[in-house]
């Protein structure tokens, strides 16, 4: 039984996201669908792609229930959606920044809002923070 689930599973997991985390600010390219005006002579309804940007603030669940969610504001109010990373209505997710964080879960940012919500920039020089710049500590002891 398991074996069924799991080559059920291996056909629809989707592999062409880009990478990207938590406090990342994306841009989530969504399908959306929209249904012919009222009195109108379209018949077949239209599809559009429409980006929904903002930042991660969580990420959950493994294999198919594996699901984001990103939050922006809008008019001064918060909106948040979650999106499925295997849904066919995610065509795309294009990462706008990297962001630097220290949690897995940003919830703390709803309660948040002005400079407070902002998350910072990671840049190069945060990457090599490390101390390769500093000489290794008692590296001069032996003269």
């Amino acid at each position: 039984m398991t074996q069924s689930v799991a080559a059920l599973e291996a056909k629809q997991v989707r592999h062409t996201l880009a990478p990207f985390d938590v406090g990342d600010q994306v841009a989530v390219a969504v399908l959306i669908r929209e249904a012919p005006a009222p009195g109108s002579k379209d018949k077949g309804d239209k599809t559009r792609v429409q980006h929904f940007i903002g930042d991660v603030i969580a990420i959950k669940g493994r294999g198919l229930g594996r699901s984001f969610t990103v939050r922006r504001i809008v008019e001064g109010e918060g909106v948040e959606r979650v999106f499925p990373f295997h849904s066919p209505l995610v065509s795309a997710v294009e990462v706008r920044r990297k962001g630097v964080v220290r949690r897995a879960k940003l919830y703390t940012l709803r309660s948040k809002t002005g400079k407070a919500a902002r998350i910072r920039e990671r840049t190069g020089q945060d990457d090599d923070a490390s101390g390769s710049a500093a000489p290794a500590r008692g590296a001069n002891a032996e003269s």
